[in-house]
């Protein structure tokens, strides 16, 4: 039987964050807290919560001996992603009140705690928040989310492939998720489960008339080249 055993207080606050499980420990990335300061350039936060001692603990900022070591380590954002492939943390996309969306990819190296950034080459993904990321195989998959240069939601797919850094957009055939930002997916087995979010009632150009969605796409990437929403 499933039942909630512990709760625990003392945590950062927060909303539109990335936390990802390694082991037995869950680390947690930036996001947003009512009254922080969003505008200031900083770098982002990551809090390890241990599911043994069931303790918090905040990793000391990163020290940057220049510009160019500086650049490696994401600003604080909300609204980003995070994934797991073997020791790296891949953290892409999000936002902050200042400079707005990002399209960089960072990698956190989880046994140094060291922020890097891939040589990455291929289709970018345009700087977005509120979308979505998951992995199979070696690859992470981006789905929607909110493009700040189109200023509009998205139903796109991207693919990082980790063993080459190259992107790709994936032409996926059937009719595709309705375009939408905060939502869910899920990758199990070879689907994709697309579930919730938010979109607009007209299109994928924000007129204030949100449509909030609770129905479940499947993507399916057994076959990529014939690959489908069903």
């Amino acid at each position: 039987m499933l039942r909630w055993s512990v709760h625990l207080e003392g945590g950062p606050r927060r909303v539109n964050h990335a936390a990802v499980a390694v082991g037995h420990k869950v680390f947690s990335f930036g996001g947003y807290c009512s009254g922080e300061d969003y505008e200031t350039l900083r770098q982002i936060d990551v809090h390890i919560f241990n599911t043994v001692s069931l303790r918090w603990t905040k990793l000391p900022p990163v020290r940057t001996a220049g510009s160019e070591r500086a650049l490696d380590v994401p600003y604080m954002r909300y609204g980003h992603t995070a994934v797991l492939l073997d020791d790296i943390i891949y953290l892409w996309g999000g936002r902050n009140d200042t400079v707005g969306a990002c399209n960089v990819l960072y990698a956190f190296d989880i046994k140094a705690h060291r922020w890097f950034t891939p040589k990455i080459s291929g289709a970018l993904p345009g700087a977005r928040d509120g979308h979505s990321a998951c992995v199979l195989l070696k690859s992470m998959y981006i789905f929607g989310g909110y493009e700040q240069l189109a200023d509009c939601f998205s139903n796109d797919i991207h693919k990082l492939d980790t063993t080459t850094m190259v992107w790709s957009l994936i032409n996926a055939k059937g009719t595709p998720a309705r375009w939408r930002d905060f939502h869910s997916a899920t990758i199990i087995g070879t689907k994709m489960f697309v579930f919730g979010g938010r979109a607009d009632r007209f299109g994928p150009f924000h007129s204030n008339n949100e449509l909030y969605c609770n129905m479940i796409r499947v993507r399916s990437f057994l076959k990529e080249p014939t690959a489908s929403f069903k």
